[in-house]
Formats: structure tokens, C-alpha cells, sequence
């Protein structure tokens, strides 16, 4: 059941962000780049270092903060919130350098809302347990 609910979260987000993403580029007249669904999509070479960075930090402090739920007997919640604040970090370089160093400015617009969609929606799961993380 936990899957499934999990699914369903992730599918109506997903609609979600779309959703707001078509509305805010109609609104701000922003045109929609056509991206490949997991590329990079790095604008500059310092950006893909920085991106990089990121990525295998937050591979490395994911790994750490699993030892310290399943050895330590931490919260779930220590996870989230360490996830939760590498994704803002990540999502905050992207819109920086979509806003600095792009061709089309304005998309950073629809980065940073995707992002504050993406904390809103995992602060509601946390705070309502909508997956039932505490009772397991």
C-alpha cells in the first residue's frame, strides 16, 4: 500500500508542476525548452562543476545519514530534511545560472517555482505523515 500511495503522490505532483509550469510561461511569456527528461542540462562549464559537486556531496552525506537511521536509530526525518536541502541547493544553482548566464532568463522563473512546489508538497507529507513513515 505504501507504494501505491507513494505513486499517487508523485503522479498528482508531477501534474501539479506542469500544471504551473504551462500557466506561470503563458503569464510571464516564457518559452518552454525542449529538454531530454534525465539530462544535465548544464549552461556552462562552471555550472556542470558546481552541478557535479553537488551531486556526488550529496551522494556522499545521503550515504552517512542512511548508516546513522538504520546503525544510530535516527529519524526517517533526518533523511528527508537532508534530501530536502540538497535538492533547494541544487534547484537554487540551476535557477541562479538559468537567470545569469541563459539565453532565456526567465526560466528561472519555473525553476524556483518546481522548487518551492517540491518543499511545499514534501513539508505536507512530513507534517500530515501521508505516507506513514512514524508508524513503520
Amino acid at each position: 500500500m505504501f507504494w501505491l500511495n507513494f505513486l499517487l503522490y508523485v503522479l498528482l505532483v508531477f501534474i501539479f508542476i506542469s500544471f504551473v509550469k504551462t500557466t506561470l510561461s503563458k503569464i510571464f511569456n516564457i518559452e518552454r525548452e525542449k529538454r531530454s527528461f534525465f539530462s544535465y542540462n548544464h549552461i556552462n562549464q562552471l555550472h556542470k562543476k558546481i552541478d557535479w559537486y553537488i551531486r556526488i556531496s550529496s551522494a556522499i552525506v545521503i550515504i552517512i545519514t542512511q548508516y546513522f537511521i538504520i546503525y544510530q536509530s535516527h529519524s526517517i526525518y533526518v533523511f528527508l530534511v537532508t534530501a530536502t536541502l540538497f535538492a533547494v541547493l541544487d534547484y537554487s544553482i540551476r535557477a541562479l545560472f538559468e537567470w545569469k548566464y541563459s539565453q532565456n532568463p526567465k526560466q528561472s522563473i519555473l525553476i524556483i517555482s518546481e522548487m518551492l512546489i517540491l518543499i511545499t508538497v514534501i513539508a505536507i507529507v512530513i507534517q500530515l505523515d501521508l505516507l506513514n513513515i512514524v508508524s513503520q
